[in-house]
């Protein structure tokens, strides 16, 4: 060292001072991180482009291919008879992919022209933060045409299907509808969804950066597959008649709805469901929700005198009662601490028990259901015809009704009792109502009501058939056979002759419920009828409700009936049901006596006219419009000019007298039967369009509760 010099030169390049072996040890690590760094680079390297080669070159193409959703044909759905209901057709449909649009301006523009649209409503939704966001899901042809030509970027035209019903509201209520993309939401289309929907596919095209694509680039294309088709157990032909009467029945009597049922009572299937107002499943937004809402299986109502066939068929079964039994009505019975009053203020006095079904006497039955039946005997025939308990249609949003539990209410059980034997304390579906009917049709064995009858492969073509289930025996053959006459002298003789058609055994039930609402019994009336042909051999069974009609009386005997006649008239020849005469009995022993014709529920004027054709001499007791009762009975043999006494309903004094006749002509049936049952009237109505020719004529005398024969024709 330089004496007075600067010392070790690395001392003066490192403060504080580090040793030689220090600085190397240092120098030596930088180098081996630098060398791990690269093998671990070049390792990782080698691994992406050998190992996972393919992967990463899949995840390229992936980003390069763009997907075209290719939607699948919805199955169709058939009626039973391979008539189309529900179809699905292709369209094309417009969407974007906002990322990929370059000018949104531009592109919202030319987007706007091209559709038609609002360019705000455009420019809306290209500035939507989605990946996909549909343009328009259904456009025509030349405007697809026309967007494929515009080649605008993150455009894209899709093909799509739209669900098309092509007889417009016919069965509405069964189809149910569709969503905006093509899922089912309420009726069959819900209940099949899964079946019906099928699996999208997917088209993929190879494009650029900028959304176009690549000439001769990859393609490929994922086919949809198709949904599989519905055969239902309805039959269109009678859904149409079943619609067109209900219409007719219910604009003329200005209910708030009305519904009927139909089914063949030896499978369970159902033939025609409808419920009036009504509406297009082709454009359901035109009408309000409760339109769309099928009540014969959703609501549940008070049934009324129609429950009285599970009460007759029960006691008849449990040998409580014969059908000749004698009973006395005094227009009242007081059981269990309360009383229960006949609809005829007076009571029927003395009658058998068949003839206590076919005028519906009150008392007869709550003494059948509260005390000869009683809960323990008479709850077990309410779950074996199903009442408070869903059925299992095939359908969605079944009710289940409600049905009193014994022991529920131990000191009013029998009161309870009694008034469930008359149709009140319970609610029931009408589709309960009518599977209860058809079960007492079919030998007394309850089947699964049934709206699909098969199922058809999309692929293949073939129908895998439903078939009928049977559920269980509820009564004996003989009970329910026995008491199918009983029902039959329900309509020659009894309130349901409204019913009867010439040449067909038609048998049935009426009823005329109150309409409790929120605990309370109101003004408004259910009328209906119940009823099933031919008798001796059951092909046809069938349930008609007018909810809160408007004339009064308001019974089913009057309104409901007469809609279940007009419906099966059509349907029985239909279904190759061949009328048939009935013997004359002791007509022919005797052939100078005349059988007296039933005319209760009929107009006075009618009843009349009947009687005096049949050779006999009727006689007025009272004041009103519809016969209440005839003495003597109907079917009795009776000498040639032998009085018969007709007695009337009551009626509210507003119903009460004369009225005159409005003018009606050239109004439509709703404002016809408006303006007839504001004098008083009655409307009713053949064929469609507006009011051509009234009878009687405007301007004459009648007495309210009249029935005014419009005929219907086109306007002009």
């Amino acid at each position: 060292m330089i004496p007075g010099g600067l010392g070790d030169p690395w001392e003066c390049c490192f403060l504080p001072r580090l040793s030689r072996v220090v600085v190397r040890q240092r120098i030596v690590l930088v180098f081996a991180a630098v060398f791990v760094t690269a093998f671990l680079l070049t390792t990782r390297l080698a691994y992406v482009q050998v190992v996972q080669n393919q992967r990463y070159t899949q995840l390229a193409l992936e980003q390069r291919m763009r997907g075209v959703p290719a939607d699948p044909l919805r199955g169709t759905v058939y009626d039973r008879n391979g008539i189309e209901l529900a179809v699905s057709v292709s369209s094309d449909a417009v969407y974007v992919r906002p990322a990929e649009i370059v000018d949104r301006s531009a592109t919202a523009a030319q987007l706007a022209q091209i559709l038609g649209m609002p360019y705000e409503d455009v420019l809306e939704r290209l500035g939507q933060r989605q990946a996909e966001v549909w343009i328009r899901r259904r456009v025509s042809e030349e405007e697809a045409r026309a967007v494929r030509a515009a080649a605008l970027p993150g455009v894209y035209v899709a093909q799509r299907t739209a669900r098309v019903y092509p007889h417009g509201t016919l069965a509405a209520h069964v189809l149910g509808l569709v969503g905006i993309d093509n899922q089912g939401l309420e009726g069959i289309e819900f209940q099949y969804d899964q079946l019906l929907r099928g699996v999208p596919g997917r088209e993929l095209v190879e494009r650029d950066a900028r959304g176009q694509r690549i000439p001769e680039g990859l393609a490929d294309f994922v086919p949809p597959r198709d949904g599989y088709g519905i055969v239902l157990t309805i039959d269109a032909a009678i859904q149409a008649i079943a619609e067109r009467e209900l219409e007719r029945a219910c604009i003329a009597t200005l209910s708030e709805f009305c519904m009927t049922l139909w089914m063949n009572p030896r499978t369970g299937e159902i033939l025609a469901m409808a419920v009036y107002p009504t509406f297009d499943p082709n454009a359901p937004a035109d009408y309000p929700a409760i339109a769309r809402r099928n009540r014969t299986v959703t609501d549940q109502f008070e049934p009324g005198s129609i429950f009285k066939i599970v009460t007759a068929v029960a006691a008849l079964e449990e040998g409580v009662v014969t059908p000749g039994e004698e009973f006395y009505d005094a227009g009242y019975i007081e059981i269990g601490g309360g009383r229960v009053h006949c609809w005829r203020g007076g009571g029927h006095g003395s009658l058998t028990f068949a003839r206590a079904v076919e005028v519906s006497c009150n008392p007869v039955f709550a003494e059948l259901g509260g005390l000869r039946l009683g809960p323990e005997r008479f709850y077990p025939y309410l779950k074996a015809f199903g009442f408070g308990e869903r059925l299992g249609l095939d359908y969605p949003g079944e009710g289940g009704g409600l049905i009193p539990v014994p022991g529920q209410v131990p000191h009013g059980e029998i009161l309870r009792w009694a008034n469930v034997g008359f149709g009140q304390g319970l609610a029931a579906t009408p589709l309960q109502m009518l599977s209860a009917l058809a079960t007492i049709a079919n030998d007394g064995v309850r089947m699964r009501p049934q709206l699909v009858a098969g199922i058809i492969d999309p692929v293949t073509g073939a129908v895998q058939p439903i078939r009928p289930q049977p559920v269980h025996r509820v009564i004996s053959e003989a009970t329910a056979r026995g008491f199918l006459a009983m029902l039959r002298e329900t309509v020659v003789n009894g309130s349901g002759s409204n019913a009867d058609i010439p040449g067909y055994l038609v048998g049935g039930k009426t009823g005329t419920a109150q309409v409790a609402e929120g605990g309370v019994y109101t003004e408004k009336r259910l009328a209906s009828f119940l009823g099933v042909a031919p008798v001796d051999d059951p092909q046809l069974v069938g349930l008609v409700m007018l909810f809160d009609l408007k004339p009064r009386p308001a019974y089913g005997g009057v309104y409901a009936a007469p809609v279940w006649r007009a419906i099966a008239e059509q349907v029985l020849p239909y279904l190759g049901v061949e009328p048939r005469g009935e013997g004359e009995g002791d007509a022919a022993a005797d052939p100078a006596r005349v059988r007296v014709p039933n005319v209760q529920n009929l107009p006075v004027t009618e009843a009349e006219a009947i009687l005096r054709a049949a050779g006999l001499r009727p006689v007025l007791e009272g004041v009103g419009t519809y016969v209440l009762d005839q003495t003597p009975v109907p079917g009795a043999f009776v000498a040639p000019g032998t009085q018969v006494l007709l007695e009337f309903w009551e009626v509210p004094e507003h119903w009460q007298g004369e009225t005159t006749v409005p003018s009606v002509v050239g109004y439509e049936p709703r404002e016809v039967a408006e303006r007839l049952a504001a004098a008083g009237l009655v409307l009713e109505m053949h064929g469609n369009g507006v009011a051509q020719v009234q009878v009687p004529a405007a301007g004459e005398r009648a007495l309210r509760g009249t029935r005014v024969r419009v005929e219907f024709g086109p306007a002009g």
